[in-house]
């Protein structure tokens, strides 16, 4: 269990120092952090069921999925805070690797939420969503 809790806070290849007793000092605890991420979780998958419910309202349904399918997707990637931590989450978000679905990730979802508000193109808002799925596929 040790093992698991190292690996996902991402402590197994740093070396302890200064700053990082300071941190570890003042984080929260691992039970804290398990109950923050599964509740966090659990809101995201909530709001994107509750999209894909209101998919099927007569004319403001597909702006409404877009909505709730972005928050939800925001509310599940935060959740992962909860278990690394901010800056570790922000450091594997951008590495190479990961680093241009990250930046389509997020401007997907920009671009969802622009065009359901600003512009008011459902289906370009729906192409977003799908582009969010691909992304956090990838």
């Amino acid at each position: 269990m040790d093992k698991l809790k190292s690996v996902l806070s991402g402590r197994d290849t740093e070396e302890p120092s200064g700053l990082g007793e300071v941190i570890d000092a003042t984080s929260l605890g691992w039970g804290t952090r398990v109950k923050g991420f599964v509740a966090c979780f659990a809101i995201g998958c909530l709001c994107s069921l509750l999209g894909s419910c209101l998919l099927w309202v007569p004319k403001k349904g597909l702006m409404l999925f877009a909505v709730f399918y972005t928050l939800g997707n925001i509310a599940s990637i935060g959740s992962t805070l909860f278990l690394m931590g901010p800056m570790k989450q922000l450091k594997r978000m951008f590495e190479p690797t990961r680093l241009i679905a990250t930046i389509v990730m997020l401007l997907c979802l920009i671009l969802t939420l622009c065009s359901a508000f600003w512009w008011g193109k459902e289906g370009l808002a729906l192409l977003f969503c799908i582009l969010q799925f691909f992304a956090l596929a990838w």
